[in-house]
């Protein structure tokens, strides 16, 4: 398998799809190729359901999208046994989360007890009904998108659940020649029903190893070890990152790495993923004007580079 030539290809597809949103696509392949879950926060209509579709068209997983509503309960879900009465036992009847990808549509619109039941899933790749462990299918990933919290009827995700997302990315508007695109363009639905699928599970496992391979020297891990410790002096956020963190945060770098057809890690590779990898997981101090994500840029402006 080219390397260079299929994650092209991959990317070339999804930017049909998705116009003028380069930098956002190549951030939701590098979070797939590196095993991780997606979440995507934005205004409705701005294409967040569509790029979720497109990703698993195109990467040719099998999945199954949820609306999360106030009223969706964990078994809808994970599956419930019902009781057969032919068998004389109760069968298990496999819930939506039971596939490659979970498309978990506007999730914070869920009660936390439903937000609560992925956690498992996502860490473990399993889910516990009734005393019984089921594994999830392989690669199983969750791509979920999210209205801001401004909005009526969210529930903020809890911050155990949003730890388990590697990425989270915000679309935004289209600028002009976007958007005239869009309008005077085919219809996105028709355009989604149209992709062919560019890789199939085993080669998507092949480019998962190939992303572990990525070389980070111990001058790398010296400077991701060093941003670490600025989340963590109280001059940038109330709560420094966790190990955990860390490692999402090589991961995500080592991808992007692999996107750019190299197989080290640059200190630019780390720059490029770091806003979308640990803004969702820190509260900014400060000036109450900035957001984490540029709150994380002006620490990366300040750490020096090694």
């Amino acid at each position: 398998m080219d390397v260079a030539a299929k994650l092209a290809s991959l990317l070339g597809q999804l930017n049909t799809v998705i116009v003028g949103k380069e930098a956002q696509v190549r951030d939701c392949v590098a979070c797939l190729l590196a095993g991780g879950h997606l979440l995507i926060e934005d205004v409705p209509g701005v294409g967040k359901t569509t790029l979720a579709h497109a990703l698993s068209h195109t990467f040719g997983l099998q999945f199954s999208r949820v609306q999360f509503t106030a009223d969706l309960m964990p078994g809808d879900l994970s599956g419930v046994a019902i009781y057969d009465r032919n068998q004389q036992a109760f069968v298990f009847h496999p819930g939506p989360i039971f596939s490659q990808v979970l498309l978990a549509d506007e999730i914070n619109r869920a009660s936390p007890k439903t937000q609560s039941a992925l956690l498992e899933a996502m860490e473990e790749k399993q889910v516990t009904i009734e005393g019984e462990t089921r594994p999830l299918p392989t690669p199983f990933f969750v791509i979920a998108t999210q209205n801001p919290h401004d909005q009526l009827g969210t529930f903020a995700l809890p911050e155990s659940q949003l730890d388990r997302f590697l990425m989270r990315i915000s679309i935004g508007y289209p600028d002009r020649a976007a958007e005239r695109e869009l309008l005077a363009g085919a219809d996105r639905r028709e355009m989604l029903a149209g992709l062919p699928a560019l890789l199939t599970a085993g080669e998507l496992l092949a480019l998962q190893q190939r992303v572990q391979q990525v070389h980070a020297s111990d001058a790398l891990l010296d400077y991701v070890q060093d941003l670490m410790a600025a989340t963590r002096n109280g001059r940038w956020f109330l709560q420094g990152l966790s190990p955990r963190a860390g490692i999402a945060i090589l991961r995500a770098a080592k991808a992007q790495a692999l996107l750019a057809n190299r197989d080290y890690v640059a200190p630019d590779d780390v720059q490029a993923v770091l806003p979308q990898t640990v803004a969702h997981r820190v509260t900014p101090v400060g000036d109450a004007g900035r957001g984490a994500f540029e709150q994380v840029r002006a620490m990366i402006a300040a750490v020096p580079l090694p």
